[in-house]
């Protein structure tokens, strides 16, 4: 039995401290080290073969196809199948996955959110492989599992048959990074049948090392929107499904019966006379899209302002659509909401709040019999461990406990569901306050708690053992003085980087290639890559070359045309700057701003600026109708704030300009 002092405290870096098992002391899956194993097949000069998940039917499983077709599956290299490979192409969309032969959509709806995420996605797809330098035939991926972060390295053959891909295929023929990313998490599993079939909030969970709440939408919690708000503002994974006895068929409206789905993006839209809340949601097939209101073509777009309606619509059979928060409540079954923590719980009145978990691993004894209302405090129950936690920071309208348990699976399989466990909480009195139980891998659920200590207690509802990891969310109010405007408090690769100064170093020499410096071309790879993860952001546009060049001149101190650690330190604060003010002034979240909100925007970086500079600049940054995206406007907002700084120190002005500097800045700002 545990004490309350035994509990292991976990702050927001958790997963990425050096303790075995973290992303910087990886698990090596059957004991395989990718690096060691490329190299001895460069030198030998051979191509990667897998014995542990070898090019035979036993990786697709027994019971997964015929066994006619079975033994009719090749195997073969994308070096065989395409003149020029490429692991990925143009970046990482979901719009490159198309679902094969394999019922997997569980988990290529989690595949599909996991790439809005680009902080979770380097997780999982590490950049060190790839199809021309040092290609040996072999890839390696990552997933959390059970507690741990595993590297799984495969070989790159791949199962056809019939000459058609028989797991995903993608989308742009010669782009091959999610096949190779579903082998590898076949390989995780077992084999490709253990994909078929399955549970978008263990894939979810899998991809990020997060939690996961599940909500059913037949019996949604009052405040439902609010969690959609708050999931989307601090870039949750979200995925939904829909119930159906017959699986993968699709009504007349579009909607597939017992199929699983991403949720891309919610938002409020100005319709007509009031506002409506609508969600986007995309089809892992890749095709087959709702086709009733705030559909591609329906009337309802037909009333939306211009600006926001080209913000938001795209007319395409890429199995991606929008529909209203009421028909998606209606014809979807379960949302599944997740995040390294759960900050799709953090909303309302309140301050910036942080969570901190408890983590434990351990193995049950055979359990009492679950689901009874009332538990004695005598006998079996008092012989179970007991995990005790202490609430000290309470609200009664906001949620400020998430208990998560779960249980591990048998090797290699998914037979961990088919016991259904549980948790009971007790407070000082014995009296169980709360329980949960489903025949689930994960069960998780969420609760407003007063101050107190309480305990935990795992169970199952069959005498029997079961090993579980067991963690404990615990929220805490930030009364430092922080801005009251919403940030998202999870792990340091989170949107929150962009004001750690201490992520900024790992970033610049990941670019660099370990040098010391960086030219116009990585900063420009770095700044589309780290910068534009928001899908919003990115709607204004990349950041070009040119812009890049004009960045670099601006920031390089030594006149050498490179950017040194130190001068891009300077560069990143301005950026956190700058993303605070586009979100907080982006009130529509279109990913751009119109002349009055960047009017505002200038205001709020503290400098001031008359109506005729303010229209140059939307001439010089803007588009067509004198909208700016978040690119142009951080170049703008450099070369604006850098040219005030030198020109008051060359005048020995004050913050408000004059109109001989105005005329100066014109000068510059329009060149």
């Amino acid at each position: 039995m545990l004490s309350p002092k035994s509990s292991r405290r976990l702050g927001q870096d958790w997963q990425t401290t050096g303790a075995a098992g973290s992303l910087q002391n990886l698990k090596k899956f059957n004991n395989q080290d990718f690096s060691l194993l490329r190299a001895s097949c460069l030198s030998q000069g051979l191509l990667f073969e897998d014995a542990t998940f070898p090019a035979h039917v036993s990786s697709i499983g027994p019971n997964l196809l015929p066994e006619d077709k079975l033994w009719r599956i090749q195997w073969k290299r994308p070096t065989e199948l395409q003149r020029n490979p490429q692991l990925i192409m143009d970046g990482v969309s979901r719009f490159d996955i198309m679902q094969g032969e394999i019922g997997n959509c569980w988990m290529l709806a989690a595949l599909g959110s996991l790439t809005l995420q680009k902080r979770f996605l380097e997780n999982v797809l590490p950049k060190d492989q790839g199809f021309q330098d040092d290609y040996a035939g072999i890839f390696h991926f990552r997933f959390w599992h059970f507690g741990d972060w595993v590297d799984v390295v495969i070989d790159d053959r791949l199962p056809l048959l019939n000459g058609r891909y028989l797991s995903v295929h993608p989308r742009t023929s010669n782009e091959f990074w999610p096949s190779l990313l579903e082998k590898a998490y076949a390989k995780l599993w077992g084999s490709y049948q253990n994909l078929h079939g399955g549970y978008i909030s263990n894939a979810l969970v899998d991809f990020t090392g997060g939690v996961q709440v599940q909500f059913s939408l037949k019996d949604p919690p009052s405040d439902l929107q609010k969690i959609l708000k708050a999931a989307d503002r601090s870039q949750c994974l979200m995925g939904c499904s829909t119930s159906g006895q017959l699986r993968n068929i699709e009504l007349r409206n579009g909607i597939v019966q017992g199929h699983a789905y991403t949720v891309t993006g919610a938002t409020k839209i100005r319709y007509k006379n009031g506002w409506v809340y609508i969600i986007r949601i995309w089809n892992p097939w890749g095709h087959g899209e709702w086709k009733g209101p705030w559909s591609d073509e329906s009337p309802e777009w037909d009333h939306v302002e211009p600006k926001y309606k080209e913000a938001l619509y795209r007319e395409k059979n890429d199995g991606e659509f929008w529909m209203s928060c009421e028909n998606f409540q209606e014809h979807f079954s379960w949302l599944y909401i997740c995040n390294s923590t759960p900050t799709f719980l953090d909303f309302g009145d309140q301050n910036r709040t942080t969570w901190t978990v408890d983590r434990h691993i351990s193995q049950q004894s055979p359990a009492l019999t679950a689901g009874r209302n009332n538990y004695s405090p005598a006998g079996t129950l008092l012989r179970k461990s007991r995990y005790f936690f202490k609430v000290t920071d309470y609200d009664p309208k906001t949620y400020n406990v998430v208990i998560s348990l779960i249980q591990k699976h048998a090797a290699n399989t998914l037979d961990a569901q088919k016991l259904k466990t549980g948790f009971l909480i007790f407070r000082e009195n014995s009296k169980v306050l709360k329980q949960d139980f489903a025949l689930a891998r994960d069960v998780t659920n969420y609760f407003i708690l007063s101050p107190g200590t309480y305990a935990v207690i795992p169970v199952a509802s069959e005498d029997q053992e079961f090993e579980f990891l067991l963690r404990i969310f615990l929220k805490n109010q930030d009364y430092n003085g922080e801005p009251d405007f919403p940030l998202s408090p999870v792990l340091p690769q989170d949107e929150l980087r962009l004001n750690q100064d201490s992520l900024y170093k790992t970033i610049f020499l990941r670019y660099a290639n370990q040098g010391s410096t960086i030219d116009a071309s990585q900063l420009q790879q770095l700044l589309n890559e780290e910068v534009l993860q928001d899908e919003m952001a990115s709607l204004g546009g990349r950041f070009s070359f040119d812009s890049c060049r004009g960045i670099l001149a601006l920031m390089d101190l030594n006149s050498n045309g490179r950017l040194t650690l130190q001068e891009f330190g300077s560069l990143w604060r301005h950026l956190a700057k700058y993303t605070d003010i586009f979100k907080r002034e982006d009130r529509n979240h279109s990913g751009f701003l119109d002349v009055s909100e960047l009017k505002s925007a200038i205001l709020t970086a503290g400098l001031t600026i008359n109506e005729h500079l303010l229209r140059l600049i939307a001439l010089r940054y803007g588009d067509a109708t004198r909208r700016i995206g978040f690119s142009d406007f951080a170049c703008c907002m450099l070369r604006l704030e850098t040219m005030t700084y030198a020109f008051q120190n060359l005048a020995e002005g004050g913050p408000q300009l004059s109109m001989t500097a105005v005329e100066w800045l014109t000068l510059v700002m329009y060149s």
